[in-house]
């Protein structure tokens, strides 16, 4: 859809997202209702930051009766589908979208897309850093330049930072987008990016997709618009992702941390980097060109060396220039909240890694250390029906102290209680986030690690993770 005048929008949730296309949206003529469940007293701020558009306000929840004037129903982030008002729209046939499904409509320029249940911001980070080079960045100012001087951008957002919609009335056809897509956004969408990435499919959001099926199956949907003109990159070493191959339209590339000659199962020549003897490569048809050295690489763990691996394949479709790629993974030292180094107190080091929302992302972070660095763990937040057996029994090899806080304290200490083994863990509650970093303070010694890795949402005590990790690096900081 690409013409919104006269017609009737309601958007559900009114946060970076929602409000983002709300203002969009009005700015090209459509009747927006914004619709929030918090109070209008609590949604002042957010409403002032609207006050020079026409958007309405539904405050207080989101009655069925909004759905009488309603052309298509948006969805912000993290809104879900078993809402009655959404079930309601679907048995009404009312269109359901979002603000990067509007966003893909309407861009005029090439577009690359990464998703994954791990990884998928570094990722997207890293390539957008590796794009700005060629293409600049988005806060470049193009008035002061000629009228027939065009400098093409990157743009990157999406799931993170800005939503892209923001820009797209100022992009042009030879610009870059760059977007992080979540499962949520990818279950409303029907249409799919230029080169579509898929890190890995491992259990997430159950609490929200149900089953591992329902939520591949949205995953999957980052290909299934594709045509044969478009790229798929899928990595071979993760099953979720790699089993996906055969709804490629396109040309696929793949990524390794093992040497590609040395996989079976891959067609001859098929492109893609991979990791062999400490170097990074990239392998396109039977030509092979050496990269650089892993130790380069600034983030600790495999788990990283994949994202850098997925970042130069994405790149490489892309066609971004080795020297720009290359100058880019030197450069880069992680993104906010993903294993960020706060500080070393007392010969200890303190990591914030809030993003790891998911008991599988916080056994990669653990994972990342060497066996040999002791760890005290913080652990906890909102539980989203994931398995926690697996961290708990890493947690009995790995990890000395463990300090749990949130909604999902009992449950996690239920887990590694249950598991046991050879190796014994001290294991500490604490009722909120601040007295678990204090309790990590006490335990910490000198040379340890204090790893943030809650494995749990944020939702119990703080909007979203980047709040959580943001009180988190500020509690960090104030500790003497």
């Amino acid at each position: 859809m690409k013409n919104w005048t006269n017609t009737h929008v309601l958007i559900l949730g009114a946060a970076r997202q929602g409000l983002a296309l709300a203002r969009w949206l009005s700015r090209h003529g459509s009747h927006v209702t914004l619709s929030d469940s918090r109070s209008l007293d609590e949604l002042a701020s957010v409403r002032a930051s609207l006050a020079d558009t026409n958007v309405e306000w539904a405050a207080g929840g989101h009655p069925l009766e909004l759905l009488n004037k309603t052309d298509v129903l948006c969805l912000s982030g993290g809104v879900p589908l078993t809402l009655p008002i959404v079930q309601e729209a679907v048995k009404r046939g009312i269109p359901l979208s979002n603000d990067t499904q509007i966003f893909m409509e309407v861009a005029p320029c090439k577009t690359i897309g990464i998703t994954g249940s791990a990884g998928k911001t570094t990722t997207t980070t890293l390539v957008g850093k590796m794009a700005e080079t060629d293409y600049g960045r988005q806060t470049d100012n193009r008035e002061n330049l000629p009228s027939t001087v065009h400098r093409p951008r990157s743009f990157v957002g999406g799931n993170i930072g800005d939503p892209l919609i923001n820009y797209v009335d100022d992009m042009t056809a030879d610009d870059l987008a760059i977007l992080e897509i979540s499962s949520f956004q990818l279950e409303q969408m029907t249409i799919s990016p230029n080169i579509s990435a898929i890190l890995n499919i491992t259990p997430n959001h159950l609490d929200r997709h149900g089953t591992m099926e329902a939520y591949t199956a949205a995953k999957a949907r980052i290909l299934e618009f594709q045509t044969a003109k478009d790229t798929a990159i899928l990595s071979h070493d993760d099953k979720g992702a790699w089993d996906l191959r055969n709804k490629v339209k396109g040309r696929l590339l793949t990524l390794s941390l093992k040497d590609l000659d040395s996989l079976k199962d891959l067609d001859e020549g098929l492109s893609g980097a991979y990791l062999h003897d400490g170097l990074l490569n990239l392998r396109e048809g039977n030509a092979y060109l050496p990269l650089m050295l892993r130790e380069k690489i600034k983030l600790p763990g495999n788990h990283n060396v994949a994202n850098v691996l997925a970042a130069f394949t994405i790149g490489h479709a892309a066609g971004f220039k080795l020297d720009d790629m290359l100058e880019a993974v030197e450069e880069f030292r992680g993104v906010r909240h993903r294993m960020e180094l706060v500080r070393e107190l007392n010969g200890a080091r303190w990591y914030n890694g809030s993003i790891a929302t998911a008991p599988e992302r916080s056994m990669a972070d653990i994972n990342a250390f060497n066996n040999n660095e002791p760890i005290v763990l913080m652990l906890g937040g909102r539980d989203k029906d994931l398995p926690w057996d697996g961290i708990a029994k890493l947690i009995h090899k790995r990890v000395d102290h463990v300090v749990l806080f949130g909604e999902a304290a009992e449950l996690i200490e239920r887990a590694i209680s249950a598991v046991g083994g050879e190796r014994s863990v001290d294991l500490r509650r604490a009722e909120n986030l601040k007295e678990a970093v204090a309790i990590a303070a006490e335990v910490a010694s000198a040379g340890d690690v204090v790893l943030f890795s809650p494995g749990g949402t944020s939702y119990d005590e703080f909007k979203d993770f980047e709040e959580r990790g943001e009180t988190f690096r500020k509690w960090v900081l104030e500790l003497s």
